[in-house]
């Protein structure tokens, strides 16, 4: 073979494998991220001619569903559900321009499409028959009324403009999550349109601060402030300490180790009420949240190791342990770094310094102490079933830990209605704990309640950001009216 016909057959083979390489790159190594482009519309177009399950409320409401589309699609998603912002950080959004979009469509998403390997036997039938294929529906542990109920008395709380916070209420005996609001909130109508430009410009009014598609409920953590003290209760009592121990009644207590004191509320700080020569017990100072007497309890009164028998009894409630999806995503609790500190343990104790919690954790610490110390695992799908209703999966309840013996969780839960009694609008048959903290970026202070009925199987925890009053907005005047609405519209049961 002559030189030009040696190269020009070389070039050839070259070519040839540089064409078989493209191809592999194409079709086998770069084959999922061009399936899963929003460019390619041939995936779109698969994927809108299937109809996505649907996600129904506890008692069989449809709170997202799939409809004949006007459009290029064959299919739309919509939002029946009203109020439909109620709902949208429990459902997230779904649509042809930004795909599925937090909550449950976004973390159910391959059950909803019908690609779960758990369709596997719905899907083989539907293709014998010849049917399109299908997605399969989720039931959660939404209970309606509840869930308008939250959405409602968080909505039109007393805030600086649109309230900003979240409340969660579960079933203390299963775990289940009975309703899970966070405002402000969205329509997810207007994501799952065809419209790109009105769907881009719903998208970057849902981006802008502060944003409804951060769910406050879940995913952003806040000082716990007062609520705190239902945890340094229990461990206190768990460590053997009993609400007829003396503590101190002053108005402020030097913090170990430190040129700072650890101040009552008040301006100035006030003494504990009910004192008798300069000391209260522990159940008049949780009465009246007297931060001194629990500074001094957990520094000096404990029995055992302090840091963990502290450290410990909130891990036991779930604080400071990974926690896992309900199954959206959760943020981890935590009390921060104590080390040998004791003067971070006091401030600790009162659920100040570095101690964060989410509001469902704040729930479940509620409900902890409400099903008589037996810590559940929250969740919020109760059923994951095929298109034609056949249950293909049931959660289970299932226990996590028990901080709290039945006796010591009774003895608090009657420490908690006393609280509640000398607490702003108080009501019977309720057993909490309001919390204020120190005024945080919007100006105001975060306002907690946490609370449950005993013998009602409720619980519920409320966190707003800007209440008004500034640091004056205080858990009992902010939150406690909503938490209170919640647990009302709890009455004749959770169904």
């Amino acid at each position: 073979m002559n030189r030009p016909i040696q190269r020009v057959a070389i070039a050839v083979v070259v070519l040839f494998l540089l064409l078989l390489g493209n191809l592999t790159w194409v079709q086998v190594i770069h084959a999922p991220a061009l399936r899963a482009s929003e460019y390619n519309k041939r995936s779109q177009i698969d994927t809108y001619s299937r109809q996505r399950g649907l996600i129904l409320d506890a008692q069989g409401g449809v709170l997202a569903e799939t409809i004949p589309s006007d459009g290029q699609f064959k299919y739309q998603r919509r939002y029946p559900a009203q109020p439909v912002e109620a709902y949208a950080p429990v459902t997230g959004f779904y649509g042809p321009h930004f795909g599925a979009g937090y909550g449950l469509e976004q973390t159910e998403n391959a059950f909803l499409n019908g690609t779960d390997d758990r369709l596997f036997t719905q899907n083989f039938m539907d293709m014998f028959a010849g049917r399109d294929p299908r997605g399969g529906n989720i039931q959660t542990t939404i209970v309606p009324g509840l869930q308008t109920a939250a959405y409602e008395a968080l909505a039109d709380g007393s805030c600086n403009g649109p309230c900003r916070g979240a409340v969660v209420a579960l079933e203390p005996s299963s775990g289940k999550v009975l309703a899970m609001v966070s405002t402000p909130s969205y329509d997810p109508n207007v994501m799952a349109t065809e419209d790109y430009p009105a769907a881009e410009a719903s998208w970057n009014q849902l981006k802008s601060e502060p944003s409804p598609l951060r769910n406050r409920a879940i995913s952003e953590l806040y000082r716990p402030g007062s609520t705190f003290k239902v945890i340094t209760t229990a461990a206190a009592l768990d460590d053997g300490v009993r609400p007829s121990i003396r503590l101190t009644s002053a108005a402020t207590w030097p913090l170990p180790g430190s040129s700072t004191v650890l101040p009552n509320d008040g301006n100035p700080p006030r003494p504990c009420p009910e004192a008798s020569g300069g000391t209260v017990t522990l159940a008049q100072a949780f009465k009246y949240s007297c931060n001194t007497a629990f500074g001094q309890l957990v520094t000096e009164k404990l029995p055992g190791d302090q840091f963990a028998v502290f450290t410990g009894t909130a891990m036991d409630f779930g604080v400071g342990e990974s926690p896992q999806g309900i199954p959206l995503p959760v943020a981890k609790s935590s009390v921060g770094e104590l080390g040998g500190d004791k003067a971070a343990l006091a401030q600790a104790s009162i659920g100040e310094r570095d101690v964060k919690l989410t509001v469902l954790q704040n729930a479940v610490n509620a409900a902890t102490v409400a099903a008589g110390g037996i810590r559940m695992r929250p969740y919020l799908v109760d059923k994951y079933q095929s298109a034609d209703l056949a249950t293909i999966h049931t959660e289970s309840p299932s226990q996590l830990s028990k901080p709290l013996s039945a006796e010591n969780a009774a003895t608090l839960t009657e420490l908690m209605i006393t609280a509640e009694q000398n607490s702003n609008g108080a009501q019977a048959g309720i057993a909490s704990k309001t919390g204020t903290t120190d005024p945080n970026e919007t100006g105001s202070a975060y306002a907690w309640y946490i609370a449950f009925k005993p013998g009602s199987n409720i619980a519920v925890a409320v966190m707003v950001e800007n209440g008004t009053g500034g640091a004056d907005a205080y858990g009992g005047v902010i939150a406690a009216p909503i938490g209170r609405a919640v647990l009302n519209a709890s009455t004749g049961g959770n169904r």
